[in-house]
């Protein structure tokens, strides 16, 4: 069957997806954070063994892993991965999704009908111009959609039901892998990549029609804990030094105009204060430290460190924990040691009618750590946009443009091999 003969999927997969709540919960010691998110995967299983997938599974953690075997001659290709998260961004609520299919959009405000101050507008959502007499599909004003990342786990959902009913076109192995907390940065945490057995990988989780993503940040984690005096407020003279507003006095020293993500863009990094919790004896302020030359981070570390040490200098019997903790790096350290893996898929774009814009990514994905466990992983478009918001929208056709990438990209790799 020709691509431009078939009749797309992706649609109702992406609906029947976004309406299932796979919020992840930054604050939970348990893997997954929410076991909610397997209700998804049970789904995705299910579907992959409907569509001929004879060895599709759910692992204990919640990952889900498939494969698509290589077609006669194409055995020595090799295996390729592609990869999309399940869980949804706990920054907005993911539970009673309404997904609703703005057909043929016009251009005109989109008024979500569940709550009517929430206009998405091409004012505040330039990429929307773009995708007038496209399908956009959005929530209904109370809740995110979940395009980030149900739009490329449905993606990939439809390319596996094309491939699999379509065996004249020729590619190698193909390896399918669904990941849960991605949005808490604990997406790859117990992977077992014997068991994946694949040699190069490409997320699903981009944004803009033809982004192509091979450069990340770097990021690290940082939790200051400020140990202050406590005492009964009513005979504190002298002996009360309170951790919250030495907390408040060290946040107040971080500059207003750089160094953090209001103020940088491109390739500039930043220091960000995420969460401050505690009480007056002892207040933990936890950051996150991103730039896309991994050895800057140190920099920042220090000159953050430094500033700490200046506040805490101040007051007698205090004292404070700085604990940096790793979280990805970024992958063109790994990629651009493999160029073809991007250049491939940029390749498979032209052939599907899509200009290929590189980009680099101001953030990471699970790509980035999967680099370096071994899986170069360049991220693709899905055409998610305005994610880990109320205003967060997809276009079927990006989705549907996708789908078309990935069988090119497939056929890229055996004609290589």
């Amino acid at each position: 069957m020709n691509l431009n003969d078939y009749k797309f999927t992706v649609e109702e997969r992406f609906i029947n997806y976004a309406k299932i709540d796979t919020e992840s919960d930054p604050n939970s010691s348990s893997f997954p954070s929410t076991e909610k998110q397997k209700d998804l995967a049970k789904v995705l299983v299910r579907e992959l063994i409907e569509i001929g997938i004879a060895d599709a599974e759910m692992d204990e953690w919640g990952y889900v892993y498939a494969t698509i075997h290589a077609t006669a001659g194409a055995e020595n290709v090799p295996t390729v991965c592609f990869c999309a998260h399940m869980d949804t961004a706990p920054d907005c609520s993911g539970k009673n999704v309404l997904p609703i299919v703005h057909r043929n959009y016009d251009g005109a405000p989109i008024v979500l009908p569940d709550d009517n101050s929430q206009v998405i507008t091409t004012e505040r959502h330039p990429y929307l111009k773009s995708k007038i007499g496209d399908d956009i599909i959005t929530a209904s004003g109370l809740t995110l959609l979940g395009a980030d990342d149900k739009a490329g786990v449905a993606c990939i959902m439809d390319f596996a039901h094309f491939i699999v009913n379509n065996p004249t076109i020729s590619h190698g192995k193909i390896r399918i892998l669904f990941t849960p907390d991605e949005e808490v940065g604990r997406g790859v945490e117990h992977i077992d990549m014997q068991r994946l057995n694949a040699n190069y990988g490409y997320t699903l989780d981009g944004g803009a029609l033809g982004s192509i993503e091979d450069e990340s940040f770097s990021a690290d984690a940082v939790e200051v804990i400020i140990h202050g005096i406590s005492a009964h407020p009513g005979y504190a003279k002298n002996k009360l030094v309170n951790a919250l507003k030495i907390a408040s006095e060290f946040i107040e020293q971080l500059p207003k105009d750089s160094w953090s993500p209001e103020t940088t863009e491109g390739r500039e990094g930043f220091v960000h204060p995420t969460s401050v919790s505690g009480i007056m004896e002892k207040v933990s302020v936890k950051f996150i430290i991103r730039d896309h030359d991994t050895a800057k981070l140190v920099v920042y570390e220090d000159r953050l460190k430094s500033l700490l040490d200046q506040v805490i200098s101040k007051y007698n019997g205090v004292h404070a924990e700085f604990k940096v903790t790793e979280q990805y790096r970024n992958m063109k350290e790994i990629i651009k040691e493999v160029p073809f893996v991007t250049d491939y898929a940029i390749e498979a774009m032209k052939r599907a009618g899509i200009e290929p814009k590189p980009v680099i990514i101001r953030g990471g994905t699970d790509g980035s750590r999967l680099s370096f466990m071994g899986l170069p992983c360049p991220n693709i478009f899905t055409g998610e946009m305005g994610i880990h918001s109320k205003h967060e929208y997809v276009s079927v056709q990006d989705m549907q443009k996708a789908v078309k990438t990935m069988v090119h990209l497939v056929q890229i790799w055996k004609e290589n091999a």
